[in-house]
């Protein structure tokens, strides 16, 4: 059974949370404020966290940027804020996906299961991609570059999985999302420019200049084929 933190200061939230995740079958724990979050996820390694960003104290960005600094754990941030930027941030920062308040309970345990699949994902026969100095073990989901083992998020592997099969092939945002949620949504066409800049910041000796993934003006990314 997996294990999926809780992390909601409000009481009704985290309640209907809890019980629908029950109903699908997810042991829950949960915690209330950004350092019981951090101290339950090191001390109980959940298989994946909900995120409330509007936390008393340390906010959810500042326990993403913890958790970050030792642990990929799937994140789905959970966020009533209007403000796109905070969001862009989170996704910045190594979270997975992030899902408005108000939302459909049905949708967050669908978005649960597709990160943990992700995060699960391996693909038989030893497969390996190779694409200039980048190399991705596919079964044990492992990047390389210049021999230096870099860790990844689920969601940023599978994008960086998904352009370098195809050196040189133009994807839209469209197209990523559903390679990497299985269903594309407009409304989080965005989110893939952060987790560019994430793997960026990883992969590219100088992220400002990018000689990897390469920005197609208007349209998406495609992998250097050069």
């Amino acid at each position: 059974m997996k294990q999926v933190l809780i992390v909601e200061d409000e009481v009704k939230i985290a309640r209907l949370v809890r019980d629908y995740l029950h109903q699908a079958g997810f042991d829950v724990i949960e915690a209330t404020d950004g350092p019981s979050a951090l101290a339950m996820a090191r001390a109980e390694k959940p298989d994946m966290i909900l995120l409330d960003l509007g936390l008393p104290g340390m906010d959810g960005l500042d326990v993403t940027r913890e958790l970050r600094a030792s642990s990929s754990v799937p994140i789905i941030m959970l966020t009533a804020r209007t403000d796109e930027s905070d969001r862009i941030v989170g996704l910045e920062l190594g979270a997975d996906d992030y899902i408005d308040k108000p939302f459909s309970p049905k949708e967050l345990v669908a978005r649960i299961r597709a990160v943990l699949r992700r995060a699960e994902a391996t693909l038989g026969g030893g497969e390996v991609v190779r694409a200039g100095n980048v190399i991705i073990d596919i079964p044990k989901r492992r990047v390389t570059v210049d021999d230096t083992e870099i860790e990844l998020t689920a969601t940023e592997f599978d994008l960086l999985l998904t352009l370098a099969r195809q050196p040189g092939r133009i994807y839209t945002r469209a197209q990523l999302l559903d390679a990497v949620h299985g269903v594309s949504f407009d409304s989080y066409e965005r989110s893939v420019d952060a987790h560019i800049k994430n793997i960026r910041r990883k992969i590219e000796p100088d992220p400002r200049r990018p000689t990897l993934i390469l920005t197609v003006y208007g349209v998406g990314y495609r992998f250097s084929d050069a």
